[in-house]
């Protein structure tokens, strides 16, 4: 691999370690109103029970992910909204999201999950091809579910704690287990680009990648709703925290949700 191959995947894979984080917004949007009670106070409550062993870092993250997502990434998915048709909207969503099938599809197999791989990868082939690279979804009308998965959920999935809760700058609200999961999803992407190249042929390589991996971040954050400061919850840091935890460890089939 030549110098200008390796930049251009290294800022590929920066980029879609954003998009990871940007996936998650619709929690990790929220800034907290400043507490005028002590945590302390609900020892007990099940909100409270998450280990946040580096509380101090983790807040520092909050609230610098909430200084980038109001001044950069909303300003930027305002102005895309503005100017982008909803239908053309729908369709870009469409080709991320068939683009994602691909993840789904690589951590069922790491599960054994054969019957969900099959109907998976269906998915993929089908709305590659019938639905336009994916900008329609006539799997869907075919019976074939999607199958959400990444390597967090498949490290919980053979018993792996989710460990400490850690906030990531730009990724937002996570765990030990899932951060280590976002390296290994990512990696696999960034491999499977490396071996494809779509792009190679054009001269532009890095700069078309660049562009596209831009525009799945815009349209991540712009399929997330919540913005900052809109639950009014007055301890929203501990809530946000017991919320991604438990929605974690549900999906990771380590919880029962009727606990």
């Amino acid at each position: 691999m030549n110098c200008s191959r390796f930049r251009s995947g290294v800022t590929i894979v920066a980029l879609a370690l954003l998009l990871g984080g940007c996936a998650t917004t619709g929690l990790n949007g929220q800034a907290e109103v400043p507490p005028m009670h002590s945590i302390e106070e609900f020892r007990g409550q099940r909100f409270a029970e998450v280990a946040d062993p580096w509380e101090g870092f983790n807040r520092s993250m909050y609230r610098f992910n909430y200084t980038i997502d109001k001044h950069l990434l909303i300003p930027v998915v305002n102005g895309y909204e503005f100017v982008t048709p909803t239908f053309l909207q729908e369709r870009i969503s469409g080709f991320f999201s068939n683009l994602g099938e691909i993840r789904n599809f690589t951590n069922s197999l790491f599960q054994l999950k054969g019957m969900e791989s099959v109907t998976t990868l269906g998915r993929f082939v089908t709305n590659s091809t019938v639905g336009l690279g994916g900008m329609f979804d006539p799997a869907a009308g075919f019976g074939m579910k999607r199958h959400n998965q990444d390597f967090g959920r498949t490290l919980g999935y053979w018993g792996v704690d989710s460990g400490p809760y850690l906030v990531l700058p730009f990724f937002g609200p996570s765990s030990l287990r899932d951060a280590g999961g976002l390296v290994v999803d990512n990696a696999v992407r960034y491999g499977i680009y490396s071996a494809v190249d779509p792009f190679a042929a054009s001269g532009n390589s890095f700069a078309i990648a660049a562009g596209i991996s831009t525009l799945e971040v815009i349209d991540e954050r712009h399929k997330q709703s919540f913005r900052y400061h809109e639950s009014g919850y007055p301890f929203e840091y501990y809530f946000v925290r017991f919320l991604v935890h438990e929605k974690r460890e549900i999906e990771s089939g380590r919880h029962d949700p009727s606990e």
